[in-house]
């Protein structure tokens, strides 16, 4: 088995944090894993994506060109992404701010997208849309058990951020519960 996945959006979005609790997660799980972030000089507001690699095997390179899954934050990271997305792979994609139509152009992908900053302004934590697309992403793809990111959590959030960990858990597992509802229906385009 080897996974590989490009979680991607603006900076303040979460994304380096959600990989990183991917990875952490994987390792839990007892697979090979790798973590490469990337993000231009820009503060808040900026670009920035990493890549999580997931595998039973030994991992050659961090690098990845046609990624077997994204998540997609925002509509530049969708039109960066998107392209590069193995066929029949699957994109989580944050509808709030990337519309449906935008999947039209991309035959033979399948999406799932999911009102990701909606659920997590429901459960009063605004911020935490990354962690209802990391829920959805886990659901859909079984790539590591639910639990082994919830565990995670509590070793990756930083002391001044622990008062979140319970919000966490909370938007977690709303997308992970919206992508069982809806990943069966994920559109193939």
């Amino acid at each position: 088995m080897k996974f590989e996945v490009i979680l991607a959006g603006f900076g303040g979005q979460g994304i380096l944090f959600a990989g990183n609790l991917l990875a952490q997660a994987g390792m839990e799980a007892g697979l090979r894993v790798t973590f490469l972030p990337v993000y231009g000089p820009e503060m808040r507001g900026g670009t920035c994506n990493c890549t999580v690699v997931l595998s039973d095997r030994e991992i050659a390179s961090p690098v990845v060109t046609r990624p077997k899954a994204l998540v997609i934050m925002n509509l530049p990271s969708f039109e960066k992404f998107v392209p590069r997305l193995k066929p029949r792979g699957l994109a989580v994609v944050n509808e709030n701010l990337v519309p449906r139509e935008r999947a039209a152009g991309f035959p033979g992908r399948r999406f799932l997208f999911l009102p990701a900053d909606d659920l997590a302004e429901e459960e009063g934590a605004p911020g935490l849309a990354n962690m209802a697309a990391l829920g959805a992403l886990v659901a859909a793809t079984r790539v590591v058990p639910p639990e082994k990111v919830l565990s995670g959590l509590e070793s990756l959030l930083p002391e001044h951020r622990r008062h979140l960990l319970e919000a966490n858990r909370r938007v977690f597992k709303r997308g992970y519960e919206f992508a069982l509802r809806n990943s069966a229906t994920a559109s193939e385009r």
